[in-house]
């Protein structure tokens, strides 16, 4: 693999909300970022982002982008089932890869992109920003230290409450954002969903995979359980929506709880809690769209004073996706890992089949 030299000249596939409204903000403005072409399939969208971000070429497909020599990376977002094979298509094309989670909608899809970065050569980095949070790494660094001074006890379990909300709650309402009524090509999403699914459980599957990768990836990454062997879906209660209920789990030996439904919360609610014989880690998360705001941290412990602490959480970063950016361009030109690794993501694609396999009650 050739090393990368500053800016990295970056492609970008897809024009939607997530373009607009993150990426292509947060990717256009880091000094090392050189931000050169878009692919679209909506032509009139396509050339009003383009003019709004200074971008010169403009694409109609991500196959003619995979075919661009002056780009060397290309960051992604699309249709939960389409952007894996997109992304394959241009890591096969020997390009770089940033995309939305989730990597994948199946464990067989995920390992045709893992397959494609080793055929091209290049690295693929899935977009989990909270991994890049301020609060988030204190409290990892909290449970590691507990873990080896083993001051705190056993490390009994863990849960994850994600009833969810309002998630536009942050979002900002003066900045611009393009529309389009422009048709799109159709994807057809059966042939790269789990074979084993019923054709009547796509959308629930897929509602359930988009929302909960996040918090079951954050559950792993708190816990450092990033092996799949090491990891299982005890029991699964959904009620017949696909999303309200509770998973057990466990993620390296350690026995997991993810509390799930929909509500129609003002906010966003959305909690991570590690209990220690002696104490416990509290994690409340920040509204996904406020920028400069982060998770807010808890610390309860027993002894030798019962007493509860509330660090204030900073950081020199200010949105946990921009983070997420200037990690993914910084690496590649470092040649150091992603922080969220495509090998690691597939791990999330894996326990969303398993949760959703014993919610079927599908052997």
């Amino acid at each position: 693999m050739s090393q990368l030299k500053a800016p990295i000249r970056l492609g970008y596939v897809g024009c939607g909300f997530m373009a607009q409204h993150v990426h292509l903000p947060n990717f256009s403005t880091l000094p090392q970022c050189a931000l050169l072409a878009v692919a679209e399939q909506r032509p009139r969208l396509a050339r009003a982002v383009a003019s709004r971000f200074a971008i010169d070429k403009v694409y109609s497909h991500h196959s003619e982008l995979a075919t661009d020599s002056e780009i060397d990376a290309v960051a992604v977002s699309a249709n939960y089932a389409q952007q894996g094979e997109i992304a394959a298509d241009l890591l096969r094309a020997g390009k770089h890869v940033f995309m939305e989670k989730p990597m994948a909608v199946s464990i067989l899809q995920a390992e045709k992109i893992l397959e494609a970065a080793a055929e091209g050569g290049t690295r693929l980095m899935v977009g989990y920003m909270k991994r890049f949070d301020p609060g988030t790494l204190l409290a990892k660094a909290t449970i590691r230290n507990w873990l080896q001074d083993e001051t705190k006890g056993r490390l009994l379990y863990a849960r994850n409450h994600g009833f969810g909300g309002k998630w536009l709650n942050g979002l900002s309402k003066i900045e611009p954002f393009t529309h389009s009524e422009e048709p799109i090509e159709p994807f057809d999403a059966a042939r790269v969903l789990p074979p084993w699914l019923p054709p009547e459980e796509a959308t629930r599957y897929i509602g359930y995979l988009q929302q909960y990768s996040h918090n079951l990836n954050l559950l792993r990454f708190l816990l450092e359980a990033n092996q799949q062997q090491k990891t299982n879906v005890e029991s699964v209660s959904l009620d017949a929506d696909g999303m309200t209920g509770l998973s057990v789990l466990h993620l390296s030996g350690i026995r997991c709880t993810l509390e799930t439904a929909s509500t129609n919360f003002h906010s966003w609610d959305e909690q991570t809690q590690i209990y220690f014989q002696g104490g416990w880690i509290k994690v409340t998360a920040p509204r996904f769209f406020a920028k400069s705001e982060f998770s807010k941290v808890e610390i309860y412990e027993a002894s030798p004073v019962p007493r509860y602490t509330y660090p204030i959480v900073s950081s020199e970063h200010d949105w946990n996706y921009r983070a997420e950016a200037a990690h993914f361009i910084v690496n590649l030109l470092t040649g150091q890992p992603f922080d969220s690794p495509a090998a690691d993501a597939l791990i999330d694609v894996f326990l969303n089949e398993e949760i959703y396999k014993k919610h079927l009650q599908i052997v």
